[in-house]
């Protein structure tokens, strides 16, 4: 990757950054949009396993750090997607919108799923209710909005022949 990409993908990290903590609050949905998990796997899939689990590592404790709950779990659960995910870029590199929002999907609900369980809040029904319907919910919107994002991105992401 060079210094140009590198920069153009901070850049737009750090506005889904923002995003997520301008827009999200602003919407108030049960199920809304995270764009920290969008933010990630932009970055995951550009640079090695190990920097993509500190990268997931910093966003996760960046997110613990307004959680008084479970501190440390966001932390665990986005070191483990941005790892996976920059694993998985070299199984399946293809380019393709549907693979995208997928990987998105899937984040956003092992998030969910690793926050709940490492929270203790909800325990038996309401946890199962909270994970297969309010967690899978939130990593389907989270997915359309990820696709959408990286649609609109793409011209920016791509990398020009010099």
């Amino acid at each position: 990757m060079n210094w140009s990409a590198t920069v153009r993908t901070l850049i737009l990290c750090s506005i889904l950054v923002f995003l997520h903590y301008t827009l999200r609050p602003l919407l108030a949905w049960r199920a809304s949009p995270d764009f920290l998990i969008i933010a990630l796997l932009l970055a995951a899939v550009r640079v090695r396993p190990g920097v993509a689990a500190m990268i997931g590592f910093v966003i996760g404790l960046a997110s613990d750090s307004l959680a008084l709950g479970a501190f440390g779990a966001g932390a665990l659960a986005m070191t483990l997607i941005g790892f996976s995910w920059s694993k998985l870029k070299a199984v399946f590199f293809a380019d393709h919108v549907l693979l995208n929002g997928f990987f998105l999907f899937l984040g956003k609900w092992v998030y969910e799923v690793v926050m709940n369980v490492v929270e203790r809040r909800m325990q038996g029904a309401e946890l199962l209710m909270q994970i297969l319907v309010w967690s899978s919910l939130s990593a389907f919107v989270t997915a359309v909005a990820g696709v959408l994002a990286l649609m609109a991105l793409r011209p920016v992401l791509e990398t020009r022949a010099a």
